[in-house]
């Protein structure tokens, strides 16, 4: 979906109208670490660089490897059911319905959907200054 309303301007998206299709998808087979985590994605929003996307995600239980780019950053809140992200280290955090957290970029670890899970997302890819990317100003 875009931002653009019919006359060019950008308008409000809500989420309780006009529900885009579910896209399907799951982990890569080889990061399942258990369970079979189907997952559903209903993207309500992309801005038009492609770098920021928000709409809702369900996933089925299950385990799997993730990794997120340096640069990606995630906002997740639960609506419903139990995720637990174990991260390159071993720490364990455990997220319930109405618990809202952050991925940072560059995180690594274990993300295990508990129960059927079903969040807000918020997923922002980060442009890197060009100061810092040896770019000139």
């Amino acid at each position: 979906m875009s931002q653009a309303g019919g006359s060019g301007a950008a308008r409000v998206i809500s989420f309780a109208q006009n529900a885009p299709a579910p896209e399907l998808s799951r982990p890569l087979a080889e990061r399942i670490i258990s369970g079979d985590p189907q997952q559903r994605t209903w993207n309500y929003y992309s801005d038009p660089t492609g770098q920021f996307h928000a709409g809702i995600w369900q996933g089925e239980p299950g385990a799997w490897r993730v990794q997120y780019g340096a640069q990606e950053e995630e906002l997740c809140t639960v609506i419903e059911g139990r995720v637990r992200l174990t991260d390159a280290h071993g720490a364990v955090q455990e997220f319930g319905p109405g618990a809202t957290f952050v991925v940072p970029g560059g995180f690594t670890g274990v993300w295990e959907n508990v129960t059927r899970v079903r969040k807000v997302y918020a997923v922002g890819t980060l442009r890197v200054p060009d100061d810092a990317a040896g770019g000139a100003k």
